[in-house]
């Protein structure tokens, strides 16, 4: 068994050991003339205005989360409709209550207006 994963862990080593050796190569062979101009702050080709830690909504947070929570719920599927076959009946009435335990959910969020975006 821990054989199998044999070329797993080689791939692992030397992916791991080639990107230390480039950040290290770049470090000590890269060009390092620093300037005010480039140490100075820069985004999306504007000059940035007000301080750089700012307070942010909460609603983008919101989102966020909402976003990540439903993606990754949604990943579940995969896995059932690979063995869809195998868990007959019984799958599929179980994914179906996942399924709407999620619909309760989004309803939820909707109607609470996280869903809104002013």
């Amino acid at each position: 068994m821990p054989g199998d994963f044999l070329p797993i862990a080689v791939l692992i080593a030397l992916a791991t050991i080639l990107s230390i050796l480039v950040v290290i190569l770049g470090h000590l062979f890269g060009p390092r003339r620093p300037t005010v101009r480039k140490g100075a702050p820069y985004e999306s080709g504007m000059r940035p205005y007000g301080p750089g830690q700012r307070r942010i909504p909460v609603h983008f947070y919101l989102v966020a989360v909402l976003f990540i929570l439903f993606d990754i719920e949604i990943i579940f599927l995969l896995p059932w409709a690979v063995v869809l076959r195998k868990l007959d009946i019984f799958g599929l009435i179980e994914m179906a209550i996942f399924i709407v335990i999620l619909l309760v959910g989004y309803i939820y969020a909707w109607k609470k207006g996280a869903l809104e975006w002013e």
